[in-house]
């Protein structure tokens, strides 16, 4: 049965409080991935409610952060009770709880900032776009490199043609990191099953997901390796890295997506490495564009292809992102950043006479960019849900394809793979009971 939602009476109006201040709440109020839009201009607001399923991990947060604001562990109860003194939320919860979260908030009215990916397949993607127009709410992802002003120096650079056409794209990660703190698959799948700790509601963890056994090692990022709950590094650190060739190519959706080298690893379970190619159509005035995605690949090789413009291996590797023009290169940082021109004379001519700066600057950062359009103080925020979707799109048919080592043949406008019509079972992943939203959109 789907839950009972109710949308308020004035939807997507302006919010402020009697002070003048913003009404956050924060769904995911645990750890450092929490402290950012806090430290980041959401503590200049009223902060009125916090949610978190793991009391211990939110604990230190909590200490500095709240005084007598209500917290409650199941972010539905909390939305249900508290939606009408709610102006903006913060969803910071592993990826497979983003849309559940994101879409109970927009059906209330409350304006949105989710973090990367969006989502964690492409109907929850799509759904959301829908949603950010049938309830006109002020919606941002978390790409924070979106709002930086060095991708819209490289953005104008592509489009004023200062590297020429552009019909290729490299984009590299070193990880996942096994051994770290964000990656680490375990040696059998299931894997062990551990003691819930005390303090954290492990069954609203697991959210819309399968019952299972907890795992010692899912809390507090480990997640990220397991296909159930996260997206790898595609997920992780491809919302960055894709955003400046996908924004100043204006690319959509590719049309096919194939996995061209994938080490083994246990079915569920990223791999340690994956080479993937997306494939974009044609648009405009701009022909077909192919990217290279190269996750933990051994097989980096720039030099050789591109060594007509210069650059040694250092300098190329050194940036994770590079735009192959037909007059030059640009590179970009895993988080976007100010984009490196090569060969040395095209960087100078462009430094004397940069192009005009089309794209508005935004100050403050992408919480406050977020937070002054709720407010009417500025336009909308660039990250917005109708952009976002579209590269998370891009991003979980990559995703898609990793995962199963596959080619992928996609539909666009069906949104639908048309050569393995078996996987589209996760384009729209099934979910448990209580944790179905937007299924009339």
């Amino acid at each position: 049965m789907k839950r009972q939602t109710s949308a308020p009476s004035a939807i997507g109006k302006p919010g402020k409080s009697a002070n003048g201040k913003l009404n956050i709440a924060f769904i995911g109020s645990g750890g450092w991935i929490a402290q950012q839009p806090y430290k980041q201009g959401c503590s200049e607001e009223n902060l009125v409610a916090f949610c978190d399923v793991d009391r211990n991990q939110s604990a230190e947060n909590m200490k500095a952060w709240r005084t007598n604001q209500p917290f409650f562990d199941d972010f539905r109860v909390m939305l249900d009770k508290m939606h009408k003194q709610i102006d903006a939320v913060v969803v910071s919860t592993p990826d497979h709880t983003h849309f559940a979260a994101t879409q109970m908030a927009m059906e209330r009215g409350i304006h949105v900032y989710t973090q990367k990916p969006l989502t964690h397949n492409i109907w929850q993607c799509r759904t959301l776009a829908k949603s950010k127009e049938r309830y006109k709410v002020i919606t941002q992802m978390g790409n924070q490199g979106h709002a930086d002003d060095g991708i819209r120096n490289s953005v104008e650079a592509v489009r004023a043609g200062v590297i020429g056409e552009v019909a290729r794209v490299l984009c590299r990660n070193d990880g996942p990191d096994m051994g770290g703190t964000h990656f680490g698959n375990p040696a059998t799948m299931p894997p062990p099953a551990a003691a819930i700790p005390d303090g954290l509601a492990w069954d609203l963890w697991l959210g819309p997901t399968a019952k299972r056994e907890f795992y010692r090692d899912y809390l507090p990022q480990k997640w990220r390796a397991f296909y159930d709950f996260g997206s790898g590094m595609l997920g992780d650190f491809g919302c960055h890295t894709f955003d400046t060739p996908v924004w100043a190519l204006d690319l959509d959706p590719p049309t096919v997506v194939e996995c061209l080298y994938r080490e083994k690893s246990l079915e569920g379970l990223i791999p340690k490495a994956s080479h993937i190619r997306f494939h974009f159509p044609a648009k405009g005035t701009r022909g077909p564009v192919i990217l290279d995605w190269f996750d933990g690949a051994s097989d980096w090789k720039l030099a050789g292809q591109v060594n007509t413009f210069g650059g040694d291996d250092d300098t190329l590797i050194g940036r994770a992102c590079w735009l192959l023009g037909t007059k030059g290169l640009l590179g970009c940082g895993t988080h976007a950043g100010q984009p490196l021109i090569l060969p040395e004379v095209v960087r100078e001519k462009w430094k004397a006479s940069p192009p005009a700066k089309t794209i508005p600057r935004v100050a403050g950062g992408p919480f406050r960019e977020w937070m002054r359009a709720i407010k009417g103080e500025g336009p909308e925020p660039g990250s917005n849900f109708k952009v976002a979707a579209n590269l998370t799109e891009i991003i979980l048919l990559g995703v898609l394809a990793q995962r199963f080592n596959t080619r992928i043949e996609w539909d666009t406008k069906a949104g639908r793979i048309t050569n393995r019509p078996e996987l589209n079972a996760f384009v729209k992943e099934p979910v448990r009971e209580g944790w179905r939203f937007g299924e009339t959109l």
